[in-house]
Order: structure tokens, then sequence, then C-alpha cells
């Protein structure tokens, strides 16, 4: 049996052993050597992927070679065009550098450089003269350039260690000893590098490093290393407050648009950023493989200590548990596995059923299993809209929610199974429905009408039987004593409805209350009543941690186990409530395992639902860096 978190590694171990450690490690590129090959009539060309920005090491390289002053350097794109002309026409002409970054962004100037290029005379041309360009992958950049130069893929680093080596690769002893505080500069340098890493390399955990992927690059190290250093100098003593606030407010932080990641990514960096990183003795993870160095090392000490780390790195440094590698090694196994296959010739033989047939008998299954719209006036004479009662107009609008998007999958399927059969015509709408179908994937046509689901075609049919049968439920049996949360269309209605029922109840304002939670022993099924105020919820999964029902708190995950239930919550509303201090962690609830959401026209998350207060003898830190949050689906 092939386990799928095991490939990859096992895949680096084959090709250590039969290649050489060197084809598994990270290479730092050597502009040296490409210039070397180079001609005034060559451009030199960094093909970008994200989160990378030559400029610096093509700056450091031009002042190695004494043309930090000769190096002119612009970002093209609206209007560039022409500037960008003249300085090519004059560095040909005086033995200059010319730096064109982010090509991709003006295609329509792309003519104009390939033109420029080719009416380069080489008996005419100063031999000092290069040209180099970056620009990411673009359909519009000019092929006769690219077949005509000199080309460099440059790459974020994979890891931990392969970022502290490109760090310290650019660094030297003179630029380690320079600050007038050498010892702590030191120790904050290794400490800020590896903060770069661990941020960097979170992304590749998904959701659980952060819910969005964040294009952090190696200039926000820079600016960074920059500022640390000139606050040494000016400061007496090292000023935490300020590099804390610079780095995770503003280099980084700046890019940072979900508040729980924020909160993420200052919690991270108080972990770097600490007085307690630069005694000699302090570790920055568990095992002690990442630790901090005596103020007097020198800098090949350094380089010498990086080059033995891990090449694979493990979740303990990011602050993640074991269970987050499985994931992240899955993914990259099935992405390896899916490149490979679609390479395979596309050779075939015997006979099969026509995709138009596939197609047919999934449509037709769904519409036997997906019920007719609900009576939407029968309803509303049911549960009449009542002051005392928000859970009426909360059913109602789930009701119209609902039948919204039953009347979109059924007429939809059953245009599409007319035209199968020729009696109407197939609009590409229909087409792009029926590649869907086929591929087991949710119709870009339903998802619009509904709610967040990252499920294949088959679990979200399933899915959303079920969710119908809990609304059919409510409107045949009443209100439910426990509601299944993940059932809603939109949670957020349900939550504001009660407390909406509490503000009138106790005649206060809506604005004064908010929900204390209680975390119940009893399973769903033994609630026979709903409670005096508030509401029971279940239907919530813990993903990053799991409940333990011995010690009543937040737990360890165990190993293997990605995900766990989490019992029945009750939501308590209680007026001017003052959250508590400690021995909770406030764990925020999503609609999907995705996360990330935008902003929505009602002026909430499309996937952001609530937080909640999960009783914890931990520190919320500890939670927070492993990523702990409560899922409606999964």
């Amino acid at each position: 049996k092939v386990m799928g978190d095991k490939v990859l590694h096992s895949i680096g171990n084959f090709v250590s052993h039969h290649l050489g450690q060197r084809f598994i490690e990270p290479q730092t590129a050597d502009l040296g050597a490409v210039f070397r090959d180079s001609s005034p009539t060559t451009p030199l060309i960094f093909v970008l992927s994200t989160g990378t920005d030559p400029a610096s090491s093509l700056y450091k390289f031009a002042d190695e070679l004494n043309f930090s002053r000769k190096l002119n350097a612009i970002s093209l794109g609206q209007g560039q065009g022409p500037r960008a002309e003249g300085l090519m026409q004059e560095a040909m002409d005086r033995g200059k550098w010319v730096f064109f970054q982010n090509c991709h962004l003006s295609p329509s100037w792309m003519p104009t450089l390939e033109r420029l290029i080719e009416n380069i005379d080489k008996e005419k041309v100063h031999r000092d003269f290069r040209l180099w360009l970056t620009s990411m992958p673009s359909p519009k950049f000019p092929v006769p350039i690219l077949q005509n130069s000199s080309k460099m893929t440059i790459e974020p680093p994979r890891g931990i260690k392969a970022n502290l080596l490109r760090s310290y690769v650019g660094f030297s002893t003179d630029f380690l000893e320079t600050c007038s505080k050498p010892e702590e500069f030191k120790g904050l340098l290794l400490s800020l590098c590896l903060f770069h890493g661990v941020t960097w390399e979170r992304r590749k955990f998904g959701a659980l490093g952060f819910n969005i992927p964040y294009e952090f690059t190696a200039g926000d190290l820079e600016i960074c290393i920059s500022q640390l250093k000139m606050f040494l100098d000016e400061y007496s003593d090292v000023p935490f407050k300020v590099l804390t606030y610079t780095a995770g407010h503003i280099n980084y932080g700046g890019r940072v648009t979900d508040d729980w990641d924020r909160r993420c990514l200052m919690n991270i960096l108080h972990d770097f950023y600490d007085p307690i990183v630069l005694e000699e003795d302090h570790i920055f993870s568990p095992s002690g493989i990442y630790h901090q160095f005596p103020g007097d090392t020198d800098y090949m000490a350094y380089l010498e200590y990086i080059k033995v780390l891990p090449i694979n790195d493990t979740p303990e440094i990011f602050g993640l548990h074991d269970n987050a590698n499985i994931t992240f090694a899955q993914n990259e196994t099935f992405s390896l596995l899916d490149g490979l296959l679609t390479m395979q010739p596309k050779t075939g033989g015997g006979k099969g059923r026509s995709r138009e047939e596939v197609v047919s008998e999934t449509a037709n299954g769904i519409l036997e299993r997906i019920r007719d719209p609900l009576n939407l006036a029968a309803v509303m004479k049911k549960y009449p809209v009542l002051y005392e009662e928000s859970m009426n107009t909360v059913l109602i609008q789930e009701v119209i929610r609902y039948n919204r998007l039953l009347g979109t999958v059924k007429r939809t399927l059953r245009d599409m199974l007319k035209a199968l059969k020729g009696l109407v015509v197939m609009s590409a709408e229909l087409e792009k429905m029926l590649n869907s179908l086929y591929n087991n994937a949710v119709p870009d046509l339903w998802a619009g009408k509904a709610y967040p689901s990252l499920k294949p075609l088959a679990s979200w049919v399933l899915d959303l039987v079920t969710r119908l049968e809990f609304i059919q439920g409510w409107v045949d049996n009443g209100i439910p004593t426990v509601f299944w949360i993940s059932g809603f269309f939109f949670p957020q209605a349900f939550l504001t409805g009660t407390l909406q029922n509490f503000a009138r109840r106790e005649i206060i304002s809506i604005d004064t209350i908010s929900f204390n939670f209680e975390v119940m022993k009893q399973p769903a099924e033994s609630f026979k009543e709903r409670p005096a105020s508030g509401c029971y919820i279940h239907g919530l999964f813990l993903e990053g941690a799991r409940w333990n029902s011995e010690t009543f708190e937040l737990g360890e995950s165990r190993p293997k186990e990605l995900y766990t239930d989490m019992p029945v919550m009750w939501l308590k509303p209680l007026e001017n409530r003052v959250a508590p201090t400690s021995g909770f962690y406030e764990c925020p609830v999503y609609k999907t395992l995705q996360r990330a959401g935008t902003l929505s026209t009602t002026g909430h998350s499309t996937n952001y639902v609530v937080a909640v207060e999960i009783p914890s003898s931990k520190a919320q830190n500890y939670w927070i860096k492993q990523g702990v949050a409560l899922l409606c689906a999964l």
C-alpha cells in the first residue's frame, strides 16, 4: 500500500541515493556565470514566479562589477514605454545596463521592445551594454526575444533551510559586524530570517497556515533587516516595540487583509521579536533543531549551521501539529501524480459509454433525488412574522434561498437534457454545465445561487438533500430544540435572530448583547426542550485540535485524525457581557475548509460566521499558531 503523505519524501531519498544530495538541495542563482555567457545583443530574462524579486540580487551583482552607477531600472506599466525606449538608446550608446521590470504589465509595448532588440547593431552598440528583463509567464511576451535570450527561472526557496540559505548567502562578515550592537544584531537577524521563513512556508499548509496565501517576498525581509540595523544604531536599548510594529503591522502586516491572519502573524512574530530570543540557549522549536547562537559567532558558523539543517521541515517550527504535514504532503503528492498523468500518451482502446450518456444518467439521477421547491405560501401561513419570534423570519428567508437554488438546479438540468436530445440549442452555459457534470464538479450556474461548498458534485447533492430534510423537519415539527447550524444557507441571520429574540423579550438594545458560550455534555438527541434563552447548536467540526471530553477542554489532535466532531454548544445571550481574559480560546467558525471569504453586500464575510470561546488550559497563542478553527462543512 502506498501512503500518499510519504511519496515525495521517498522520491527525494531515491534521487539523493542515485544522483547525489545536491540534486535535492536548494541552489542559489549565479548571475556571474550567466553574465559571462551574455553579449550586448542577447537580453537576460528573469522568468518570475510568485513571491520572487531578483532586483536586489542584480543590484548587488552590478555593485560587484562597479556598474551600480551605470544601471538604470524602470518598472514597466502604463505610459512608461517612451521613457524605457529613451533609456535603452542611451545605454546602447554609453555602455550602460538597463533593467526593465515586470514586462508582463506592459503587453502593448512588447512589440516595440521586440523591434528595438532586433535593430541592435552588433558593430555600433557599446560592448558593455546589457539588457535585463523580468516577466511573469505571459502569452503576450514576444517569442523571438525568448528564443534569443539567456533565461533564468527565479523561484522562491522551499523550506526553512532554503530561505535561511538564500538570506545568509547575501550577507558577509563585514555586514554582521558593522552594527553598533553586533551581538544583538546577529541574534535578531537570525530570528528575523527564521520568522520570514516561517511566514512564507506556512502557506503550504493551506488554511491551517493562513486563511489567504499572502505573497510575502524577500523585499519584506530586506526592509526589516535595514530597519533592524537602523533602530539598533539609533536606540540605546533594543526597541522591541518599534521593531514589532514596523514588521508586524507595516512590512509584513501591510499585506495581510484578514483579521484572523493578522492575529496569527502577530503571535508568530512575538516568538521571534522578544528579549528571550537573545539568550544563548534559546530554542525556536521544541526539538532544539532551530536555536540561537552566542553573540560572538562568526558569519561562517551561521552558514555551516544552515547547511546541516533538515531539508524537509517538521511542523513544530511553525507551531503546528504533526497532522498538518499529512494534508500538505498528500496535496503535493496528488499534484505531482496529476502532472505525470497529464504527460502520458492519450491512447486507449475498447468501447464505453459516451460523455452524453454519462451526463444524461447523472442529470436524471439528480432530478430524482432533489425535491421540488417548498410551498412558501404554506410556510408563511404556518410561521407568520411575529415580533416575539424572529426564528419564523429566519425560516422564511431560508426557504426563499433554498427554493431559488432548487428552481435553478431543476430548470438547468431539464434544459440540458433537452439540449442533449436536440430539442433546444446547447448554449455556452449549458456546455460548461455538461462538462462540470461529467467531471463530478458543481456547475457554476448552481454555485452562483448556492451556499459556499468545496464538495464534489455527488457529495454536494447528498449535502443538499440533507439540508432540505432539516428545513422540512423544521416546517413539519416546529422550531428545532437543537439547531443544525451547518444546514443554514445564511447562519449569520440565524444568530442575529437569536439575539433579537432575547433583546425583544428583555426590552433592551440588541447592540448591548453578545453571546456567552457553554459546551454541553449531553448529545444532541437528549435535548427535548429549547433553552430559556439563546439556542443549542450542533454540526460543527474542529480542525487543528479536538474536544477532550475527559478534561472538558480543547486538546491535542490524535495522530492522523484531521477533523473531529464538536459537541453541542449553548449560545447564551447576555447584556453588557465582559469577555474572560484567560481559560479559553477564541475560535473562529467558518462555513468551509477554505476559510477565506469575500465581503458580501450584507456586510458579512461569505465564509466567516462567528467567533466562539472554547475552554482551554493552554494559552491562546498556542492554538492560534496551530490554526485551530471550527467548520460547518468538510
